[in-house]
């Protein structure tokens, strides 16, 4: 057993030697000599470590405070590169504080924020490439389907989303046929409020809500499952077997959601407009025949068709950016929930974003 050796400081010159074991049990005692000696260095002074019989982090932590501006040398390659790894990571701190602080600092953070989206969008879009590519080289072959897992994820996605879509839809169908009713009737038009729910719904409100609400159950549900198997090595494993874990973890989730997403959000259409023809029913004299027929004269058809348009493009991305934050945790606990939050954020933008594009889209070629 290496007995210990009493750490000791000397000056020569405008030199300081130093020895001895510089360590976690001897740091109370350096502690005292380091805070002594370190404002009376030169501040071009060299410090010759050759005596120093044993180093730790405590010590190399301590070596470093008395260093300040000053060289230090004589210690052998395994010491110095402690010595630069202490150093390494008190960087930090430093580079923390200096960044919090005024203009530079915001904009460091803005730049910072601006690189992390653009980092995301590439990574989304080649994991998009790759899930495409994964898919139509298995479609040919029955053999790599899986229709357990495609059965399980469709009643996962699908059949328990029913209950809370059409809920949702069915409430917010009244609250709109209130407010439109509310501010119609001071001009005398309140019969409109049926064009009003039927527009709204059929293209927008109906698709747009299953979409948050898919985002937020299923997608965060996709990356929660993916990320505590990556976090377990499961992912690692089905590699080992030889298994695509595009193939087997991906696909069977996005297919379900692309069979499930259009028939939410007929089932949410038609839940909004119920919600919104028992307003008019209840409180504006709107009989049940005079309500369907205003809603087939607005041309309700086309209108349908344009929502349930959005509703695979929807699915996808919500698919799709669910897994890929699920292979991005790193393994802990604490990433399973960050990058779950991630999740659910990214998929309820892309979704109101390209809402917009398209609803741009289909005024402009009169749709």
């Amino acid at each position: 057993m290496q007995t210990a050796t009493t750490p000791f400081l000397r000056q020569h010159g405008e030199h300081l030697a130093v020895g001895g074991d510089w360590t976690l049990a001897m740091a109370t005692a350096l502690a005292a000599d380091v805070s002594r000696w370190r404002g009376r260095l030169a501040p071009q002074a060299r410090i010759d470590a050759t005596a120093i019989a044993r180093l730790d982090t405590a010590g190399a932590r301590l070596l470093l405070d008395l260093a300040e501006a000053a060289r230090i040398d004589g210690l052998d390659p395994r010491q110095h590169a402690l010595l630069d790894a202490v150093a390494r990571a008190a960087l930090p701190d430093t580079a923390t504080t200096r960044r919090d602080n005024g203009l530079l600092g915001l904009l460091a953070r803005t730049g910072a924020a601006v690189e992390g989206i653009a980092r995301d969008a590439v990574a989304l879009l080649g994991f998009i490439g790759l899930v495409l590519a994964t898919l139509v080289r298995s479609l040919p072959d029955p053999r790599r389907w899986r229709p357990t897992a495609l059965a399980f994820h469709l009643e996962q996605t699908g059949l328990d989303a029913v209950p809370i879509v059409v809920l949702l839809n069915f409430l917010v169908g009244a609250v709109v046929a209130f407010l439109g009713a509310t501010i119609l009737r001071d001009f005398g038009a309140a019969i409109y409020t049926v064009e009003l729910i039927g527009y709204s719904f059929l293209r927008e409100f109906g698709v747009l809500l299953t979409a948050i609400l898919i985002a937020g159950r299923s997608g965060s549900a996709f990356t929660a499952q993916i990320g505590s198997m990556k976090a377990r090595e499961e992912v690692d494993a089905i590699r080992t077997l030889g298994l695509d874990p595009i193939e087997v973890l991906v696909l069977p989730r996005l297919l379900a959601l692309l069979v499930a997403m259009p028939l939410l959000t007929a089932l949410a259409m038609l839940a909004g407009i119920v919600g919104g023809g028992m307003v008019g029913v209840l409180s504006m004299d709107i009989s049940p025949t005079l309500f369907i027929t205003r809603l087939h004269e607005l041309g309700a058809a086309r209108h349908f068709w344009v929502g349930m348009s959005k509703a695979p493009i929807f699915a996808f991305l919500i698919a799709a950016i669910g897994c890929l934050e699920g292979f991005k945790v790193s393994g802990s606990a604490e990433s399973v929930g960050t990058h779950t939050t991630s999740s659910v954020v990214q998929a309820i933008f892309m979704a109101i974003l390209v809402d917009a594009l398209a609803a741009v889209f289909f005024m402009e070629i009169d749709v």
